[in-house]
């Protein structure tokens, strides 16, 4: 099989390098502004127009590792009209456009894999498919941002600052220029869309689902968590819950028995819950050059050997509704607001702030309070206390 890599950065150089290995997979065309530095030798593989590679009749598919949205809709949109599969680890194409790519590769007859999108390295979302065939998956969870964890985790252990520990991420290349995706919880709240919609067969969309980052998370925060004995980590949930479903991205503090509590430094870990195969977790590396390339080839390889374990299969409209998720929140707030003031249950004061554990509160509530708070530009941060 010819393939075309479109987007040669970190993930399409690591998707080319894997393919290296593969008997019979054979990269015919890379899609990038001039040859990429260090790949001279295969100066003859770079291409500058995407109808390069669109009009290639040898090309059966296309990696697309460029990254956002509307430009990678184009191209895929094209190559899928023109017969090619697609195959990308793009996981804002994916959560913002997955119907419309879907309905394009089913009137096409191709396919679009998107395995890496969600878990990097990490085969996350094949064995989401695979247990789904016999099982009904009931909640995904996790640890599914390497930037975020690898922050908290440096907090906790050394006591610094937020601030601090974001630049020494920069500097270890965890972390982008622009880190705003990842701690705000953007980045998340993607994954949890694309691992939801996989889970439970249905489509919600990212707009549906409430975020809560950890960029006003300060020193003194996970002091205090210290002292309780609790881990701070930023988790996606999805859960079923009748006729709908909780889906949201929050900090959420775990005791020192829980698994996430021990993920250190850029890890991830997601787990999915089965009705039969019960609770499962899968531990490792979310992203990165070879981890997040080697997936993509994986999933290269399962469309040429006609394994088909990557498309949604809609067969449930769930909504969101997240009155049902009901847990205690730790709060550090400048102000105690009307929106909070009636779950309060223990209350104190702390170097011209407030601390507040609620009473048992729906993440619908929290969030929504949360919300007015960041209008009324107060300085504050909450965590949900998981069990």
């Amino acid at each position: 099989m010819k393939i075309a890599i479109v987007g040669f950065g970190v993930v399409g150089s690591g998707a080319y390098e894997a393919a290296q290995s593969v008997k019979g997979l054979e990269v015919a065309a890379i899609l990038n502004k001039g040859v990429a530095k260090g790949y001279e030798h295969i100066a003859g593989l770079f291409r500058n127009s995407i109808d390069d590679i669109v009009n290639d009749p040898e090309i059966d598919l296309v990696v697309e590792a460029i990254g956002g949205v509307d430009l990678p809709r184009e191209y895929v949109m094209k190559c899928m009209n023109a017969g090619k599969h697609i195959v990308t680890p793009n996981k804002n194409l994916i959560s913002a456009c997955y119907e419309e790519l879907s309905a394009c590769a089913k009137a096409n007859g191709v396919r679009i894999a998107f395995t890496p999108s969600s878990g990097g390295g990490i085969p996350w979302l094949f064995n989401l498919r695979r247990t789904r065939r016999t099982d009904r998956i009931s909640a995904v969870r996790g640890i599914v941002n390497g930037t975020c964890n690898y922050i908290l985790d440096a907090m906790h252990q050394s006591g610094a600052s937020f601030d601090d520990m974001l630049v020494k991420a920069k500097e270890l290349g965890y972390a982008e220029s622009n880190p705003a995706a990842d701690i705000e919880g953007t980045d998340t709240l993607r994954k949890t869309v694309i691992s939801a919609n996989t889970a439970f067969g249905t489509s919600i969309k990212e707009s549906d689902v409430p975020v809560y980052g950890i960029d006003s998370i300060k020193a003194c925060d996970i002091e205090y968590f210290g002292k309780l004995g609790l881990t701070c980590r930023l988790m996606m949930n999805a859960s079923i819950h009748g006729d709908s479903v909780s889906a949201y991205v929050e900090p959420v503090l775990f005791g020192p028995d829980a698994l996430e509590a021990s993920v250190g430094t850029n890890n991830n870990l997601i787990t999915l819950v089965g009705d039969c195969v019960g609770t499962l977790s899968f531990y490792g590396q979310g992203a990165g050059k070879m981890p997040t390339g080697q997936s993509v080839i994986q999933d290269v390889i399962d469309i040429r050997d006609g394994i088909n374990l990557s498309a949604i299969e809609t067969s449930a409209d769930y909504k969101v509704d997240n009155t049902a998720e009901v847990h205690r929140y730790y709060i550090r707030c400048s102000e105690i607001l009307p929106c909070i003031e009636n779950f309060c249950d223990k209350v104190e004061e702390y170097r011209g702030a407030y601390r507040v554990i609620t009473k048992p509160v729906s993440v619908a509530c929290m969030h929504e309070a949360g919300r007015e708070m960041r209008e009324e530009g107060l300085a504050f941060f909450f965590a949900g206390m998981g069990e």
